[in-house]
């Protein structure tokens, strides 16, 4: 059979197993071990199998990964997030909206030291749905808001989605962290303004909290001190090139164990606690990115892969149709496929097509992250929507995903905005060289 065929039915078999409800990862490698059999037979398919893992294992760049997922896990389980949440409602609660406002700022808040969505959301809801159903505020609005502000996550740095981007494509994820930093802070202000403006028309929508004097707000801002100082050592020691990304990660972590414990709040128990979410998540992740890699090998020997990118590139479409092409592909492909598996599955075919556009590298990361947003959001595997769902399992997930749909929508805005001010993306990169 030509090759090119049997990697056509590869992808059909893959995405037929996903459907099915087979995990990503397991997906990705049945069809990529059983592809590399056939193509290369049992032998070669088996030293493939172990390189790759080996490899990927090994390299020194992805132990990050694990780091920031414990950073952030001990950030959840020693409270500094309820101390970020408190800030920011003294400060914004008394806005139209107050309570969702405050839950998008401080989502994008601990972010900054989390790099994951589900943690957030996990911490945020449990945190903000009793407030908001004391208030009366609409389900959509409220469960909505909640997890579309969790995708931010991954969009301030540091960022797990980022770092897996950074390796796979050899991109600097120092300048991937420091690109995230103006359009996160630019997406949080779109879902902020959305979220005031709709209950300003609205006002049943989401009423207004509770006053504080100007006394009560300055005084609240020490409880933030901790979190800007783990932000700064993380970041700072990134963009003054005292650190790398992986050494980053370890800095991270020292310093929220450190704030912790001069808080009294590390205990055995907190770090035993983050130090198991965190095992747990990695070598999910990492199963991912192996299968992932695996079967990207394996599409290259069946020729799928150039055969799709001269495809595109011969629509001729110009920089901006590929774009909204690829816009339309991620939206598709986001309903069945979960976070990494959509980033792992189609950067073999997108990368090339950006590279001979001639399009940054590090704005095409950005651009991905903020697919992956979008996908945690949509119907119907959106994750963050699953997870808001545990959180408040009183609200059902047509709800959810009914609330989700604006802020989808403020994210295709903001794709728009930085396709047509690439800079807004790339300017703090480049003040790094």
């Amino acid at each position: 059979m030509d090759p090119f065929f049997i990697g056509v039915a590869a992808i059909v078999v893959m995405i037929a197993l996903i459907i099915w409800g087979i995990p990503i990862a397991f997906s990705l490698a049945i069809v990529g071990i059983a592809g590399n059999v056939v193509l290369l037979g049992p032998a070669q398919a088996a030293t493939q199998l172990q390189l790759i893992a080996w490899e990927t294992g090994t390299n020194f760049l992805l132990i990050a990964i694990p780091l920031f997922i414990f950073m952030g896990q001990l950030t959840y389980h020693t409270g500094l997030a309820t101390d970020l949440y408190e800030v920011v409602y003294k400060w914004l609660g008394r806005m139209p909206g107050g309570v969702a406002v405050t839950a998008t700022v401080s989502s994008a808040g601990f972010g900054a030291v989390t790099g994951s969505s589900v943690t957030t959301i996990a911490t945020m809801g449990s945190m903000v749905m009793p407030e908001m159903k004391r208030y009366g505020y609409d389900p959509r609005l409220a469960s909505g808001s909640v997890a579309s502000a969790g995708a931010l996550a991954i969009l301030i740095p540091p960022s797990i989605p980022m770092v897996v981007y950074g390796v796979w494509t050899e991109t600097s994820i120092a300048q991937l962290f420091i690109a995230g930093i103006i359009p996160g802070i630019i997406m949080a202000v779109l879902f902020a303004a959305y979220i005031v403006a709709r209950c300003a028309l609205t006002p049943d929508m989401g009423p207004r909290g509770p006053g504080f004097t100007w006394t009560e707000k300055w005084q609240s801002l020490v409880k933030l001190l901790p979190v800007i100082l783990i932000f700064v050592a993380v970041l700072g020691g990134i963009y003054g090139g005292i650190v790398t990304p992986t050494e980053a990660s370890a800095v991270g972590c020292a310093a929220v164990a450190l704030v912790a414990l001069a808080m009294r709040r590390l205990t055995l128990e907190s770090v035993k606690k983050a130090l198991n979410q965190a095992a747990n998540i990695s070598g999910v992740l990492f199963f991912v990115v192996i299968g992932g890699i695996f079967i990207s090998r394996f599409l290259v020997l069946t020729g799928l892969t150039p055969g799709a990118v001269d495809l595109i590139i011969g629509l001729d479409l110009g920089t901006y149709g590929v774009i909204a092409m690829l816009v339309l592909l991620y939206l598709v492909l986001g309903t069945f496929l979960e976070t990494f598996g959509l980033l792992v599955l189609t950067l073999p075919f997108v990368m090339p097509v950006f590279v001979d556009l001639g399009i940054d590298k590090v704005w095409v990361g950005i651009f991905l992250v903020l697919m992956i947003e979008m996908a945690l959001i949509t119907p119907p595997v959106g994750l963050n929507v699953f997870v808001m769902h545990k959180v408040a399992p009183d609200i059902g997930l047509l709800t959810i995903f009914r609330g989700s749909i604006p802020f989808v929508l403020i994210t295709l805005g903001a794709v728009a905005l930085f396709t047509l001010l690439p800079d807004l993306v790339l300017w703090l990169p480049r003040q790094m060289n």
